[in-house]
């Protein structure tokens, strides 16, 4: 399996050139280089030039570097695709997604600025239509990436309260994952806004998780470390994985299509599981060498 690691993925201003310095050497997974909504309207063209610039200078080494750049129905989108088409980026997220015609809007305008043909995009399901329509929007096309939960823009959109449990936003999150899954994206969950709250960041990343989340998206560098170690297989997982295949190659040499493990049944469907825990170990110990 040939698996990339999103389980931070740290927002950057792109109007504060020292946090995108310091960004090449944190243990994020991704980073999100923003020209959206963590940059005012009168810094956009600022953010716009230092983004461009810091990534011809390169130095991020194996971390997936996204670009955010604002809706193509604001003063700045069409500028930022012309600037960031042909930037070095691995991809670019759209804001603000609400239907298949936007996502082809979007690749269109994206085209025409002269990027790359296989320039991945992703969208950011962020707005009530964005989330009613996100199974069509997530089919649109095949250059589509993934889906980034934009959870503050979606409790003002919808006067969602944010509470502890996220008990609002659960249908959404759970919408969204499974039309991700059904075309075969990555997913990504909200922004966590209290930097105070360990306690409370670190349950919502044990949720998202449980929901099928591929990572979580950061507003601060110091989420990074327990996003890593919650959406990434620990020591006992990988142990469980090791030991579920070496039960089921057993099995199968005893001609037999399912065992158990530790009192649970195993087929072959949790092998298949199992074999992806340890190819996503590989490719985090493999991005940290």
């Amino acid at each position: 399996m040939n698996l990339r690691p999103r389980r931070s993925v740290l927002y950057l201003p792109g109007s504060n050139p020292r946090a995108m310095e310091k960004a090449r050497s944190l243990p994020t997974d991704s980073l999100i280089l923003d020209m959206e909504d963590a940059v005012s309207p009168d810094s956009k063209e600022l953010a716009r030039t230092r983004i461009t610039e810091s990534l011809s200078r390169g130095g991020y080494g194996s971390r997936e570097v996204l670009i955010r750049v604002n809706s193509l129905n604001t003063p700045w989108g069409a500028d930022d695709l012309a600037a960031v088409a042909r930037c070095g980026a691995d991809g670019i997220v759209f804001p603000k997604i609400e239907s298949p015609e936007e996502v082809h809007a979007a690749l269109s305008a994206l085209d025409s600025a002269g990027a790359p043909a296989d320039l991945p995009i992703w969208v950011m399901a962020e707005t009530p239509y964005g989330i009613l329509r996100i199974e069509a929007i997530a089919g649109a096309s095949p250059r589509l990436g993934g889906i980034i939960m934009g959870s503050s823009d979606l409790a003002k959109e919808t006067r969602i309260r944010h509470t502890p449990d996220r008990i609002g936003f659960i249908m959404a999150l759970s919408h969204c994952v499974m039309a991700a899954r059904a075309h075969g994206l990555e997913i990504l969950d909200g922004v966590h806004l209290d930097l105070g709250d360990e306690a409370g960041f670190r349950a919502v990343c044990n949720q998202g998780r449980d929901l099928g989340f591929d990572g979580k998206t950061l507003i601060h560098p110091q989420q990074i470390a327990a996003a890593n170690e919650l959406f990434g297989p620990g020591e006992a997982e990988v142990l469980e994985a090791h030991t579920i295949i070496a039960a089921w190659e057993q099995a199968r040499q005893e001609g037999k299509g399912v065992t158990v493990v530790n009192g649970r049944l195993v087929e072959n469907l949790h092998v298949e599981q199992a074999r992806r825990t340890l190819a996503m170990s590989e490719a985090i110990t493999a991005m940290a060498a």
